[in-house]
């Protein structure tokens, strides 16, 4: 009997047997291969969701990767911070070219205000939304009130991030791919107004040989410190549109936007 208890407490850990009715206890190694497997399996999803497959892993890893969740000794460079700037040049290119064919009429002035919309900070946020990268960001301790709001304060630079790691991964025409499967509708469908509406009226009234518009204030309600604009724009043979708005000119672009789309004015969204 001593012998065989002898040979059972020289046994590898992982050969004895668990007692009955209980898991067997999981080794260091063991427990760094599940980890492992649940890392790959996350970023498959992650690849899947973003519709491109990285070559280097590591690439899509550092992305999504914030300085607060670098270990110490690590560079700030190790973060999404170098590969935010490469993508946001690379967007500013491959949408810069898309928006030079879809609106072949379109002066340098137009062109500008669509790129500027396109690959501002809120844009790239709602790309990354859209794609679900809000919960992917690897963030350190940082507390569950700071976690919740610095994710959403750098969504818009880990998209950019991306767009950077699909570019060295797979070069410029992965991430063209990947720019114009996410940004082709935005750009046909802007959620800005890329004129001012008053002046997109003034020139459609011009364009009908009606009069300028005329703009009055009907009503002025709330504080002194806080007051709140109600204005009607005229135009002969129209019915009056109406707008509010904490001043008077915002009330006014409000009421001529109000005009635009009731009388269904082109307002230079369409290309």
């Amino acid at each position: 009997m001593k012998d065989e208890a002898k040979d059972i407490a020289t046994q590898p850990i992982e050969a004895q047997a668990a007692p009955e009715g209980e898991a067997a206890p999981k080794t260091p190694a063991k427990k760094k291969r599940v980890r492992k497997a649940k890392a790959t399996d996350a970023n498959a999803a992650l690849e899947a969701r973003i519709g491109y497959s990285f070559a280097d892993p590591n690439q899509l890893i550092q992305a999504i990767t914030h300085v607060s969740a670098l270990k110490s000794g690590r560079k700030r460079g190790d973060s999404y911070q170098r590969l935010e700037f490469l993508g946001d040049h690379v967007l500013g290119l491959v949408v810069s070219d898309m928006l030079y064919h879809a609106f072949p009429n379109a002066d340098e002035g137009e062109l500008s205000k669509r790129l500027a919309e396109l690959v501002r900070k809120e844009s790239c946020a709602d790309v990354a939304k859209s794609l679900g990268l809000l919960d992917d960001i690897k963030l350190g301790s940082v507390g569950p009130s700071a976690d919740a709001r610095l994710r959403k304060s750098v969504l818009g630079d880990i998209c950019e991030a991306v767009i950077g790691a699909i570019f060295l991964d797979g070069g410029h025409a992965a991430a063209a791919e990947f720019v114009k499967r996410n940004w082709t509708e935005r750009m046909h469908k802007p959620r800005r107004p890329l004129r001012d509406p008053k002046t997109v009226l003034q020139e459609w009234a011009q364009g009908k040989g009606l009069p300028t518009p005329v703009y009055r204030e009907v009503e002025r309600t709330g504080p002194h410190h806080d007051p709140q604009f109600r204005v009607a724009v005229d135009l002969p043979g129209l019915a009056p549109a109406e707008g509010i708005g904490g001043s008077k000119r915002a009330a006014e672009k409000v009421a001529a936007s109000v005009m635009i789309e009731r009388e269904g004015v082109g307002g230079g969204n369409d290309g």
